[in-house]
Order: structure tokens, then sequence, then C-alpha cells
């Protein structure tokens, strides 16, 4: 017979809970694992599907929510829902934004206060949520639900805790599956309302398919109430525009979808947020042009300049500049969106935009391997063209350096550090640019080989104007970027477009920038036409001269004073390199080349380390003023049959 007292009750639930907890400990020590069998860095190492694996936490001081968690465990198992139990005392907090739902058994103690198993977890969640650089979509691909203990005699203090954790992740952007729920130890109420919760709570789990949240098993679930009601931002204005559900630039105005649209999946009358960035059109467009779309919002392309070094025709800039091989260099992108609509946009605005993540997301392996395959069957089709040789086309099929910079905001992506690690496993080196508008996902952003930081312009009126930011506070966000760029200590770069007419002209103020970001770096390269389109009115006449840009970089370098000199040129991309003097110029020879297999064996360590412990010298006909221009003398000059002046 079920004992009536509630004190019975929960030590008889204890000793049942905890043969379970108990043999699911003994198995996993035996095997060696730990209990929470999550994989952070997203290198197979443990079960590839782990971290689509729910979490089920319990915050318990006396063993009340240790043992309703364990007997959740048992029933969500039996129902076929996969999760791992965790004591929160052994998981990293910071490992939240990874998971896709978590569920929480959560006790409140003494003047409101969480247990001692909890404390961490629940400090780290106020923290955060009270940080402005932490942004409000840190968790917004994670589902919740929190089931709270407490005592009504605690008054003001009752189930504290639980209602504390609900706000927080709230705060943060996780969505809340099923409304909190609370039991009072001091009713003897809480067997029942537990109950309850927990049939609702697995109906929810296993009642809606094909939703935002996939468990290893495939269950879905649906979207709650505090997520954003549509998929895309829209301008500064607060417009709407049409029924569509991605936003083309095409609309120079740059207005989105009404966040009513019937387009969006409903459930309960909520958007389900399993809307692809990449709709039919979007992906008809930039086949078009080459690209291999990857899943729903990543995407990869062939650089020319890989196409080139292939036949032995001279490598990019980052060849010349860093030493990178460019045959061997997968350009790709995690995130086909961005948040600016800049008038050089080399894709003419066929991509989406938008100020936040709200799209359906692919996991970062899959982006990878997916990435490689398409890549290398590129390469492939180089076989038998004139000047590949076998040994470069051999060496082609097997990257070692990734340009995220095709085009998009490859920081968006919420994974990307887990999308770092997995390049980085593989030995491949990471060049990552941003668009300056994200300072928190810098912030958080792992060490890579070369990070970027696109500064467009000088003044808060020319950035607006020539980046066409969609954040009202954009400045506030690109001089906020600038600043996280001066913690990091890999390698990092300005990057400048010179657009003649429009950003070319304050010198004093892009040498003002310099003290903010403290790069290392400064890339100046002239802005590639590509055509007139509906959304761009730039002409040829835009395009700056090579003699412009060298003219442009001489006089920031004189305007630092000493502290950057100018450092390499690549005439064939109209691009010039300024370095930082006391790091990269040692008894007075430039080294702003990269020791690949260094920087791996450092991100691998597991140490801490900086830019000049993976620097290599510069060779001669790479340096500025070279009789070579940058081309590298091991290559094949072929130069093009041109109809025009031939003096740039």
């Amino acid at each position: 017979m079920y004992p009536s007292s509630l004190s019975a009750r929960i030590t008889l639930l204890a000793l049942l809970s905890a043969s379970t907890f108990y043999f699911l400990y003994k198995s996993r020590r035996r095997k060696n694992l730990p209990l929470v069998s999550f994989n952070p860095n997203g290198d197979g190492s443990l079960d590839a599907l782990s971290r689509r694996r729910g979490k089920l936490f319990f915050i318990s001081q006396a063993g009340t929510s240790r043992a309703l968690a364990g007997r959740l465990f048992s029933r969500l198992a039996s129902n076929g829902l996969p999760f791992d139990l965790v004591d929160p005392q052994s998981y990293e907090p910071e490992d939240l934004s990874k998971e896709s739902l978590v569920l929480m058994v959560a006790s409140t103690w003494e003047d409101g206060k969480p247990p001692e198993n909890g404390r961490f977890l629940a400090n780290w969640l106020g923290e955060s949520a009270a940080d402005f650089r932490v942004g409000s979509l840190l968790l917004s691909r994670c589902k919740f639900a929190v089931f709270g203990i407490g005592s009504g005699a605690y008054g003001s203090h009752f189930n504290a805790v639980a209602k504390d954790l609900s706000v927080k992740m709230r705060a943060l952007g996780a969505g809340e599956i099923l409304p909190l729920s609370l039991g009072d130890v001091d009713k003897g109420d809480v067997d029942g309302i537990f109950d309850i919760w927990s049939e609702k709570l697995i109906a929810v789990l296993k009642g809606v398919e094909d939703s935002g949240v996939i468990l290893e098993n495939g269950v879905g679930i649906g979207e709650s109430e505090n997520e954003s009601d549509g998929g895309f931002e829209s301008d500064e204005d607060g417009e709407s525009g049409g029924e569509t559900v991605v936003v083309d630039l095409e609309d120079i105005a740059g207005k989105g979808p009404s966040r009513k649209s019937g387009a969006v999946a409903q459930i309960n009358g909520k958007a389900n947020g399993t809307r692809e960035m990449v709709t039919s059109v979007i992906r008809t467009s930039l086949e078009k042009q080459g690209y291999k779309i990857i899943g729903s919002h990543s995407g990869v392309k062939i650089c020319r300049w890989t196409k080139s070094q292939l036949r032995g025709r001279g490598g990019c800039y980052k060849h010349s500049f860093y030493g990178i091989e460019s045959h061997r260099c997968m350009e790709a992108t995690p995130s086909l969106a961005c948040a600016n609509k800049c008038v050089f946009c080399w894709r003419h605005h066929t991509n989406p935009v938008g100020k936040s993540w709200q799209w359906k997301m692919d996991d970062p392996l899959q982006i990878v391997d997916t990435a490689i395959e398409l890549h290398t069957k590129m390469i492939k089709q180089m076989k038998g063209v004139p000047g590949v040789t076998q040994e470069r086309l051999s060496e082609g099929l097997s990257p070692r350096h990734c340009a995220l910079s095709l085009v998009g905001e490859p920081i968006m992506y919420p994974e990307i550090n887990a999308l770092v690690d997995e390049l980085h496993r593989r030995h491949i080196s990471t060049f990552l640019v941003t668009n300056a508008q994200f300072p928190e996902k810098i912030k958080m952003l792992k060490p890579v080989t070369q990070l970027y930081v696109s500064v467009d312009a000088s003044t808060k009126e020319s950035l607006k104007a020539i980046d066409r930011p969609l954040f009202g506070d954009f400045w506030e966000r690109f001089i906020d970027s600038l600043r996280e760029l001066k913690d990091k200590q890999q390698r990092t770069v300005y990057r400048l477009t010179l657009v003649k007419g429009w950003n070319t002209e304050d010198i004093d103020a892009y040498s003002n920038l310099f003290s903010i970001g403290k790069p290392d770096f400064v890339e100046i390269k002239g802005v590639t036409y590509c055509g007139s389109s509906a959304t761009s009115k730039l002409t040829m006449e835009n395009v700056p001269w090579h003699s412009d840009v060298k003219a442009f970089s001489e006089a920031l370098a004189l305007r630092s004073k000493g502290e950057y000199e100018v450092a390499c040129e690549h005439v064939h991309s109209c691009c010039v390199l300024l370095a930082k003097t006391d790091k990269f110029k040692v008894r007075g020879q430039w080294f702003t080349w990269i020791d690949y297999e260094k920087f791996q064996e450092l991100v691998a360590s597991g140490n801490p380390f900086d830019s000049g412990d993976y620097m290599a010298a510069t060779p001669s006909w790479a340096v500025y003023g070279a009789d070579e221009g940058g081309f590298d003398p091991d290559q094949l000059r072929y130069r093009k049959e041109r109809h025009h002046k031939t003096n740039r």
C-alpha cells in the first residue's frame, strides 16, 4: 500500500529512484563516462547526438528534488524520451547555449537561496541576464520547463529559486514550453502536483511533431509564449512589408515581413520556429552564383583564387600577407543572413537579413562535414584543367584553411564556437570576418586563427550611409565590437573596403579608431565592382586605383606615428596591409605570415597563447614595395588581355 504521509512517500520515492540513479551512475563509471554526456567540442568523442539529448537538472538540498527528478527521468525514458540526469554542480553553465531542451526540478533553501549544488548555475544565469553584453538571445535555441519545491512557511521566499530560474531563462531568450509549476511541502501536495506536471510535460514532448527542438529520437516540441512572434527583424522604422517568409534585400527599404504573417506555422497559436533561412527563391538565386547550399542556412563556394593557385597562376592576398595556400582554402559561411545592407554587397542583397537568429538551426558537425564534401567535389571538377597538376589537386582535396567570410554574418550562428572547434580538430585554420554589429558574440568567440572586423567607415553618418545597418544603435554596436577586439589574444584585423566618393576622405577619423580596438593588422582594399543592380548604384568610378589605396594606406600609417607601418601589398587585389611595428617587425624583418602547425598545436594544448606565438617570417616578394607586387614568384604569372587603362 502506498504510504499516506508525505515524508514516508518521499522516502520510498527516494529509495526507488536512487536505485535507478545508482545503476546509471555505476554503468557510466564502469565505462569511464561522465554522468553528463554532452559534447562541448562537437568532435564525435562521445555520442554524436549527445548534445541533442535533453538535460534534466535537480537542484536539491535534502534529496527531495533529486528523488522527483529521478522519477521523472525514469518516466521520460519509458516514453522513449532521451535525457541526461544532471547534477548542476558538475555542469558548465556556459554550455546551456548548446542545449535544445532543459528541465529543472528545483528546491528553495533558507532565505530564498538555491541549494549548494545549484548555486553556481543560478548565479551564472542571474549575472548573464543582467549583463547587457550577453544579450537576450544567448539561450534562444533552448526550450525549458521548471518545477519548484518549496515551503509556504518561507513567505515571500516561497519557491523563489524556481521562480527566478524561470525568469532568468526567459530573459536570456529560452522558451518556456510549460508554465512554471510549484509544490508546497507544507500542504502535502507535492507528489500530486508533480505527477500532473510530469504528465503534461510528456504530452507536450510527445504530442508535437516537426517543430523547433529535435530530440535524439526525432520528437519535437513547440515554441513558447516568450518566443519572438516572427522570424525576422524589421528596419528602425518598424514598418512591415509583404508576406514572404524570408527578407530579400531587393527591397532597398529592407522592410521585413509581418510578424503576424500567415506563412508562419502555428501550434496553439504560437510560432513553431521551424522556418528555414533559405527559401527556394533565394536558394535558386545563390546557386546560380555558384553557391552550394548546406542545410537550411549555410553555404560554400569555390573561390577564383583557389582555382587560380590550383592552376599555378598565383594565390590571393591572404597567400601574400599570411602564407595561406589558396588552393587548399575553403570559403564558407554558417549564416547566409546579415544585419547590414552594404552598398558594395557583392551578392546584390540576394541573401536574407535579420537582427537575431530566428531560424531553424543545423548541427555544426553536419555543416563542416557537408562543406568539406561539397568543396572537394568542386575541387575534383578541376581535374584535367590546364595547369592543374596531380600534386596540387591532391593537396586541394585536403583543405587546410577556412575563410568564414563568404557572405552574411558567420558570428550570428549560435553554434559558431562548436563549428570553429570542429575545423580546428581537423587542422583547418579559421579566418572569420564579422560586420561589427554583434559585440557580445565577439566577446564569447573562442580563439580563431585570425579575427576580422569590417570597418567600412570612420564616422556614424558615413557608416549608416555605406553599411545601411538594421540596428538603430548600430554605431554603439560598432564601437563596442572594436573594444571587444582589443581583448582578444589571437591575431586581429581591421578590414577597410575603400569606396571612392563614400568613405575615403576622413583619414584622421579612421586613425582615431585604431586606439579603440588595437588591431594587429589593418587590411585596406579597394572595393570590387560587381556590376550594377537595383540595390547598388556603384560604378567603376567608385573603384579606387591601386595607387589610391597605397596613398591612403601610407597616410594612415603616418597618422599612427610609427605604431603601424605599411608591411605588404597585393597589387592584383588592390590591397595593402598595415602591421603593428612592435609586434611583427623583428630586427627589420616582417613576420606577418602564420605558422599554421604551431597554431594548431597551441589550440590543442588548451593553454593561453597570443598572436606572437605563431607568427612566421614574411618572404621578400610579399613585402610592400617589392618588384613582385605581392605575386609569388613560384607561380606562373598569367595576364589577361585588357582593353582599358593598365596603370592601376
